[in-house]
């Protein structure tokens, strides 16, 4: 008795079996194309980043938006274990949970200023992919707009100048809101 032997599969075609073997580079690929071009915040070489997201404030309900203003000095951006804190350098403002009713509604005031101010449209942060944190984890960061005059509007100057914050940094004084 003759032993025959099962004929061989013939391969479908060499495509196939090439996209059996190259999808997860390929849409690997495909995945870091798109962040690159689409999604990564832009840096313009000078460790300035242009931020174009919209922020809500934390705790309000409506739509969910990238990020959230804490108070009027920390924003949150992202949700869960991917959550990021940052705290806007230039300026210190008032407590929400201040020593007094004044200083807390003051604080109330400068949350709602810097939502105002972040939703007039693009700005940009210094600290590129890798900003300096402060002793709680906050990434640190200058915030600015162009204006159409080619100059920069600072929101660290913009919150001080409104009397909604105080100077920080070496020389300053901390401010009694309470006063």
């Amino acid at each position: 008795m003759a032993r025959f032997r099962s004929p061989l599969r013939r391969r479908s075609s060499s495509i196939s079996t090439w996209w059996v073997v190259w999808r997860m580079p390929i849409l690997l690929l495909i995945v870091m194309a798109v962040w690159w071009f689409l999604i990564r915040p832009v840096s313009d070489g000078t460790g300035w980043v242009s931020v174009t997201d919209s922020f809500a404030v934390c705790g309000e309900s409506g739509p969910r938006q990238a990020g959230c203003v804490v108070d009027g000095d920390t924003l949150v951006l992202g949700f869960g274990n991917g959550q990021r804190r940052i705290r806007i350098t230039g300026f210190d403002a008032p407590e929400l949970e201040g020593a007094c009713e004044a200083e807390s509604a003051k604080a109330r005031e400068a949350r709602s200023r810097v939502h105002q101010w972040l939703g007039e449209g693009p700005f940009e942060w210094d600290g590129a992919a890798e900003p300096p944190r402060d002793q709680y984890g906050r990434e640190l960061r200058e915030v600015r707009r162009l204006l159409p005059d080619g100059s920069y509007e600072y929101l660290g100057r913009t919150m001080i100048d409104e009397g909604l914050a105080s100077e920080s940094g070496w020389g300053s004084f901390p401010v009694d809101w309470c006063a």
